[in-house]
């Protein structure tokens, strides 16, 4: 017998309702689950069920790719990237994941130190209002320096988040590899990079600045002095899916990929 588990984010509107219905409808099915703050999360599960927006479902994902957990989401937020489930879909998508009629899919991460992300490393400087040097080093061998307001290193999962709305390109989470965007590069000879997986990335911070921050999924910031190193995780977030074409599902119909703007209701 699986051991399932419910996580939720209280601070999010109807979460406590989606919650009670969702492990209502588990129990018809003689399926027994442990309810979770995401705020207070605990591993031992064979699958998670993550209800909340991308933000919830990115901070369950890293906790749970360390005892590579399957995670499915249900989304209550505004675009919902990472989930696969409306809080409509809850009675036929509950009868997917029991009946196996769903497929896990690995998606690669990014890793400094011990922390870890699914989406995205940003690196800025510490003084708010003003742009900031960084030199930019891929396997120890300078690339460039960007006068910039910071850099993303984003994965392919992350590229349809804050890379995309700072110019980087969409990248299918089948590729293996990295995007390096700059943000706001004071230079029009300043353009995201692809690169494989596979190779190291260390951003230095100008000598005349002591500090600069990082965050790992727009969630936990940190400071660091002179440079980061950002490399390939060992761990990867095992999303549980529903749908084989999803991502280009995700293009179309959050995205409105291609769709002229007359046509968007």
């Amino acid at each position: 017998m699986k051991k399932f588990g419910i996580c939720y984010n209280k601070t999010i509107d109807n979460s406590v309702k989606v919650m009670k219905e969702l492990e209502e409808e588990l129990k018809k099915n003689n399926v027994q689950t442990e309810i979770l703050d995401i705020d207070e999360l605990k591993s031992g599960y064979d699958f998670i069920f993550v209800i909340g927006g991308d933000g919830t479902i990115l901070k369950a994902a890293r906790f749970y790719a360390k005892t590579s957990t399957p995670i499915f989401g249900i989304n209550l937020g505004r675009l919902g990237f990472l989930s696969q489930s409306s809080k409509e879909e809850i009675k036929i998508s509950v009868e997917k994941i029991l009946t196996g009629e769903y497929r896990i899919e690995k998606r690669s991460m990014l890793q400094s130190g011990e922390k870890i992300a699914l989406n995205d490393f940003v690196v800025k400087g510490t003084t708010t209002g003003r742009t900031s040097r960084f030199s930019l080093k891929i396997n120890n061998k300078l690339v460039c320096d960007y006068l910039a307001d910071g850099i993303i290193v984003t994965t392919p999962t992350g590229s349809t988040a804050y890379g995309l709305s700072a110019g980087g390109p969409v990248i299918s989470p089948k590729l293996n590899a990295f995007v390096i965007v700059p943000i706001c590069p004071h230079t029009l000879t300043a353009r995201p990079i692809v690169i494989p997986d596979d190779e190291i990335i260390t951003i230095c911070s100008d000598k005349d600045l002591t500090n600069y921050v990082a965050s790992t999924d727009g969630q936990e910031f940190y400071e660091f002095v002179k440079e980061i190193e950002i490399k390939k995780s060992a761990y990867t977030a095992k999303l549980a899916l529903l749908d084989e074409g999803e991502f280009y599902s995700i293009l179309r119909n959050k995205l409105h990929w291609g769709t002229s703007p007359a046509c968007i209701k």
